[in-house]
């Protein structure tokens, strides 16, 4: 017997692909990429890092990630309604409000300490939507995983910026 399935496709593809798209382009808007952002990828350049920083090409891991995340909303969408499902979709759609909000603190704001507390925030969300989604959809859980453990290391990352550069005017 086939799980009966929901969500409307087409409200999923413009609720879902309007995140995502809204997402990219305010994270491109704040981000410290060089052809994008100069001005704001100087200051990146010139923040005190710690030694498990990872090399500027491994921030390409947001692609697969990004892909991951939207093939599990999609299998949230259309799963059967619950407030299980509810749940996971709400936090879905917070991962990619509070991806935006991380880099327009950290980036847009230079406000280091406040970027790394709302890491903490990401986190949590990240944590409770590989929970929230393992209860509606297994392959979805599995999807969101890698995204949480980025977002964590993201958010330690965050942490040890703020410490080495408190007190910095840079």
């Amino acid at each position: 017997m086939t799980q009966a399935r929901s969500g409307d496709p087409l409200l999923g593809v413009l609720a879902l692909g309007g995140a995502l798209v809204a997402s990219s382009v305010l994270s491109a808007a704040f981000s410290p990429a060089p052809v994008l952002n100069p001005d704001t990828r100087r200051y990146y350049k010139r923040l005190a890092k710690p030694w498990f920083n990872p090399p500027d090409w491994a921030f390409g891991v947001w692609g697969p990630l990004w892909a991951m995340l939207s093939v599990a909303g999609w299998r949230l969408w259309r799963a059967q309604p619950s407030r299980a499902r509810t749940r996971a979709l709400g936090h879905w759609f917070g991962a990619q409000a509070l991806n935006v909000a991380w880099l327009w603190l950290g980036f847009g704001r230079r406000n280091r300490a406040a970027m790394a507390i709302e890491a903490a925030a990401t986190t949590a969300n990240a944590v409770a939507l590989v929970d929230a989604a393992r209860r509606v959809d297994g392959p979805s859980s599995a999807l969101s995983a890698p995204y949480l453990a980025w977002i964590a290391f993201a958010g330690l990352l965050s942490e040890e910026l703020w410490r080495l550069n408190r007190g910095r005017r840079i």
